[in-house]
């Protein structure tokens, strides 16, 4: 029955669903559920959430246009690894890096890459703000992704640092956000981004609706920026 959700999600997307695909989003929910006794991953404990709540909300990103491209990619404060694995899964052209600052979450992850037999995978266990500033990944990516909890002006510290210029920042954010958008504008623009697009998704099989902010790295951003670590969420540009 869960595996019937993924399918049907999948065709209402207009994604291909192949056994393989299934069969690597099985072993993922399994690892999940599993090391989720051990380390705090997710709150998700319920097969057909993990469907729609992690892996279709993961991948409403994808469409005509970017779910066979050839683009490096990073998933910025990743967590049990969404949405970037499952981008990675349905997309393997996908060149992946996943960052986070919690070692046991790195550690689960690898053994999700190990298991799924994923090549060009990079796991990062740190700060945005440290790697934002180190020049082997600062400005190194056509797209970063972010599902991470924190007001758009905050996360688009620490995830443009990461886009080259005519990257893409595609922020996951909840519906009704009109206020935040607007509030994050100027702080935006200080990062060299410009908002070009808002998509408004709704999760299959679910009464979720996703926004997507869309940003364009459309300049060079200064040095100062991302600050150091901690001072995004504390002292937040405006």
């Amino acid at each position: 029955m869960q595996n019937q959700i993924l399918k049907s999600g999948f065709e209402e997307l207009g994604l291909e669903y192949t056994d393989e695909i299934e069969k690597k989003f099985n072993i993922y929910k399994d690892l999940l559920l599993e090391w989720n006794k051990k380390i705090n991953i997710t709150r998700i404990e319920n097969d057909e959430e993990i469907y729609i709540k992690h892996y279709l909300d993961s991948v409403i990103f994808l469409n005509n246009n970017n779910k066979s491209i050839d683009k490096k990619i990073i998933d910025v404060g990743t967590g049990g690894g969404f949405p970037g694995l499952p981008l990675k899964i349905v997309n393997d052209n996908f060149k992946l890096t996943l960052l986070d600052s919690l070692r046991k979450r790195i550690d689960f992850l690898q053994l999700v890459i190990d298991e799924l037999k994923l090549k060009n995978v990079e796991l990062i266990h740190g700060r945005a703000e440290d790697f934002g500033q180190d020049t082997k990944y600062r400005e190194k990516y056509d797209i970063c992704v972010s599902r991470a909890v924190a007001p758009l002006n905050v996360l688009s510290e620490l995830c443009l640092p990461f886009v080259k210029l005519g990257g893409h920042f595609a922020a996951y954010k909840s519906e009704n956000i009109s206020e935040e958008i607007s509030g994050a504008k100027s702080a935006i623009e200080k990062l060299g981004g410009k908002i070009i697009d808002t998509k408004l998704i709704k999760i299959p099989n679910s009464d979720i609706t996703r926004k997507i902010v869309i940003i364009e790295k459309i300049k060079q951003m200064e040095k100062i920026y991302p600050r150091k670590a901690g001072t995004p969420e504390k002292k937040p540009l405006l």
